[in-house]
């Protein structure tokens, strides 16, 4: 962002009274085109790439770092960075030299192992990084567009390096599985990204520590700097902030958003301790990204926005299920279907309840979410209102 945006924001929000300037420049799930703090790991990250610089594929790079560290934020800026020069999505593939000769082009593609349970998924993932172009969601097969990702990567002048991001989660799609997807398509480099490397990585690994205090306090002043009005949060609850999130950049995120739309809903003139307190206890601890929340079906999100509105505390699942399904036209049972679906995956988590005299038998449990809800609620794009 140039400076004369950074003065035009801020002059918009002065004008407005508004404390959030750009909630995107707050939110935990954009990335920004240079991580800050993360210059000698974009070094790491080119030194294991190095063979694309002589036209050649890398061999398998992992990406690996602790949760909040940024693995993801790195791989795309890098990635994007990577595209201009070497080609990009929007780049022709008919592009010749002077002389006539076409030019080698290397596409780079991350591909969010959440959004991507399936075959079709993945090829549709593919091809849209490839091209600018609209890659069509239904009436086409897998097939078809597995053999429109091999013509598009069928000549010797064009390759493709994928990353595939969090590739260790439950039920994402697994660094193997891509490449036995990839391996009729052509011959293709993959980068897999996540908190560990795969099984039979053979490699070069780059990993990714996690933030020392100061890196995070810099990390969340960029975001304050960009996406709050001038004012708003001094810098001593910026240090406390980054203290409390120990390191983990999505927590720090996740709580400093909360913060800005809970002092939003207030119409308060700045974020007060209050607001900074009820965001950080919203954090849960060893809680999952918000946007493993936010990659689940419009239905089950819809699920989750339910269970937060009731407050489950103390409630047994299949009392919280019945309260769910009657603001909708789910049945309890299917409810019950998804809550323990969702707690599997670890996006809830079920906890016993202590029930007096209750002394033999299954005790009941109930459910909790593992995601920062007020950044959920704020960012989900389905609502109660919506059919389910």
């Amino acid at each position: 962002m140039d400076l004369q945006e950074r003065i035009a924001r801020r002059r918009s929000a002065r004008q407005g009274r508004r404390i959030v300037v750009d909630r995107d420049q707050l939110s935990p799930v954009v990335h920004r085109p240079e991580p800050v703090g993360r210059g000698p790991v974009l070094e790491q990250l080119l030194d294991a790439l190095e063979p694309i610089f002589d036209g050649e594929l890398p061999p398998p790079v992992a990406i690996v770092g602790p949760a909040g560290s940024g693995t993801s934020a790195v791989v795309t800026a890098m990635f994007d960075a990577l595209n201009d020069q070497f080609g990009g999505s929007s780049r022709a593939i008919e592009t010749t030299t002077r002389g006539g000769r076409t030019e080698p082009v290397t596409w780079f593609v991350t591909v969010d192992g959440r959004q991507v349970e399936s075959p079709f998924a993945f090829y549709r993932a593919v091809l849209s990084g490839l091209s600018s172009e609209r890659v069509p969601e239904s009436g086409v097969g897998t097939d078809d567009l597995r053999d429109r990702l091999s013509d598009r990567l069928s000549r010797p002048d064009r390759r493709a390096v994928v990353a595939i991001d969090h590739h260790d989660e439950p039920e994402t799609l697994g660094v193997g599985r891509v490449r036995e997807l990839l391996a009729p398509v052509a011959d293709c480099a993959t980068v897999a990204v996540g908190r560990t490397e795969p099984d039979d990585h053979r490699g070069e690994t780059v990993t990714v520590p996690a933030y020392r205090d100061h890196e995070l306090v810099d990390v969340v002043t960029d975001r304050v700097s960009t996406g709050l009005a001038a004012g708003a949060l001094d810098h001593g609850a910026v240090r406390e902030l980054a203290d409390w999130a120990d390191g983990n950049a999505h927590d720090a995120l996740a709580a400093l958003f909360g913060a800005a739309v809970l002092a939003s809903e207030d119409e308060a003139d700045r974020i007060e301790s209050p607001h900074l307190e009820a965001a950080r206890t919203d954090v849960p601890d060893d809680g999952v990204h918000v946007a493993r929340a936010l990659a689940l079906s419009a239905t089950r999100q819809r699920v989750l926005l339910a269970l937060v509105d009731i407050d489950p505390s103390d409630r047994p699942i299949r009392e919280l299920a019945s309260a769910i399904a009657a603001r909708s036209s789910l049945t309890a049972g299917t409810v019950t279907r998804f809550l323990y679906e969702l707690a599997d995956r670890g996006v809830i988590e079920r906890v016993r309840l202590s029930s007096p005299g209750h002394n033999s038998g299954r005790q009941p449990s109930t459910v909790e979410p593992r995601y920062p809800t007020i950044a959920f609620r704020s960012l989900t794009t389905v609502s109660l209102d919506d059919a389910p």
